[in-house]
Parts: C-alpha cells; sequence; structure tokens
C-alpha cells in the first residue's frame, strides 16, 4: 500500500506553490486596493453574534480548548481543496470537543471578478448567515465550495448566494446580503490576516493552530491532524 502521508503533503504543497503565485500576482493589486482604502473611517458595522469574535472576524465553531483558525476566501480554489481535504476531519476535532474552530471569511482576490468584488460579497454573507443561524455557518461555507465560481469569472450572484443560504436553513437576509452589510468589516479584517511562515504576503488558505500560524506545507494527513493539538 502506497505511503499515503507522502503524497497528501507533497500535493498541498503543489497547491500551496500555485496559490502563492496567484497571490504575488494579485499583490500589487491588493496593496493599491488597501491603500485607497487607507482613509476609510472605520471597519463599519462590526457583525453582532455570540458565535463571532468581532476583534479577529472569526466565526466560532465548536467549544473545544485548543483553536484551530483558518483565513479563507471563497473565491479561492485552494481553499476549495483544503476544506475538500480536510473538512471532515476539522468537523470531526469540533464535534469530540477538542477544538473551537475559527473561520475567518477574508477578501484578497476581488480583483479576480471582474469588478463584481465577489471575495467581499461572500465573505460579508457568510456573516449574515453566521448571525442569524450558528448551525448553518460549516453547511453555508461547504456549499459555496460546491458552487465556487472559477477565477476571473463574476462570481455568484447576490441571489445565488441567497438561495445557497436558504439551502443551508437560512432565509429573511435578504437586505443584509445585498446591502453587503459586512463589506467594510471584512475589509478591516483582511488587512489584520496574518502571513504563513516563509510567504511573502498574505494567501488563502492561511491556517493557525492554538494562535501559532503554520506553513500550510507541514500539514499532517488528515486522519493525523489531531497530533497538531496533542499536549
Amino acid at each position: 500500500m502506497m505511503a499515503g502521508g507522502a503524497r497528501r503533503v507533497n500535493w498541498f504543497a503543489i497547491w500551496v506553490s500555485v496559490a502563492v503565485v496567484a497571490v504575488l500576482v494579485g499583490v500589487g493589486v491588493l496593496v493599491v486596493t488597501l491603500n485607497n482604502q487607507a482613509t476609510d473611517p472605520g471597519p463599519g458595522e462590526p457583525p453582532t453574534a455570540s458565535n463571532i469574535d468581532t476583534d479577529t472576524g472569526a466565526i466560532l465553531v465548536g467549544s473545544g480548548e485548543s483553536t484551530m483558525d483558518t483565513y479563507i476566501d471563497f473565491m479561492c480554489p485552494i481553499c476549495n481543496q483544503f476544506e475538500q481535504a480536510y473538512g471532515e476531519a476539522i468537523q470531526g476535532l469540533v464535534d469530540d470537543g477538542t477544538i473551537t474552530l475559527g473561520i475567518h471569511p477574508i477578501a484578497i482576490l476581488d480583483h479576480q471578478s471582474q469588478g463584481t468584488e465577489y471575495s467581499t460579497r461572500a465573505a460579508s454573507a457568510m456573516y449574515c448567515v453566521a448571525v442569524a443561524d450558528a448551525d448553518a455557518v460549516v453547511p453555508f461555507m461547504q456549499a459555496m465550495y460546491a458552487n465556487q465560481p472559477q477565477e476571473g469569472s463574476t462570481g455568484l450572484t447576490d441571489e445565488q448566494i441567497l438561495g445557497i443560504a436558504a439551502a443551508a436553513g437560512v432565509s429573511d437576509i435578504d437586505d443584509c446580503v445585498n446591502s453587503g452589510r459586512y463589506s467594510k468589516f471584512v475589509t478591516a479584517m483582511t488587512k489584520e490576516t496574518p502571513v504563513q511562515p516563509g510567504a511573502a504576503g498574505v494567501g488563502t488558505p492561511t491556517i493557525a493552530i492554538n494562535g501559532e500560524v503554520i506553513a500550510n506545507s507541514t500539514l499532517p494527513e488528515p486522519a493525523d491532524l489531531a497530533s497538531l493539538f496533542a499536549s
């Protein structure tokens, strides 16, 4: 039987290399965007709910003593691949009480959606869902990945995002999504995203274990993910 550990890490390293290239290509656009927003009066209206840490932007899932934070962009294909590879293992650690998962929806790929700012709209919508129903957060995230648009496309429309939210059990958030209620908050939190060790700039997904950012290429096999939290 082939040694699965080496294969998984090598494939994820390849995904990360591709993502780094994409991030470096977009870094100039991101810097210009953030500089243009330097005079912004503030983070706007924060999403307020017991499952949201408004200081860090984390949408909290579970109540374990250890923490795992994931910084994701809904336009990022590597984030989708990460979810497919590790999502079940992460949820298992949430369910058995090992970890509290902090999901940070950020927006570094708005320049990949032909001016529709899909990354920001999608992240704002996730906060709308999180405020409305904590239990719908993970199903909504998974459905957004299942319906992920290609980079360089216009992304999903607000109506399509609302349809995904409804399928996850959340309705009556039309005004929140259509108005981009938490867009300024997303922008503010994106600026606070940590940089992975050895990286030239912000990328997604970015993973932090118990507050310490790690290189994605060092992640163990999904089956061994619990080893990151061993005392």
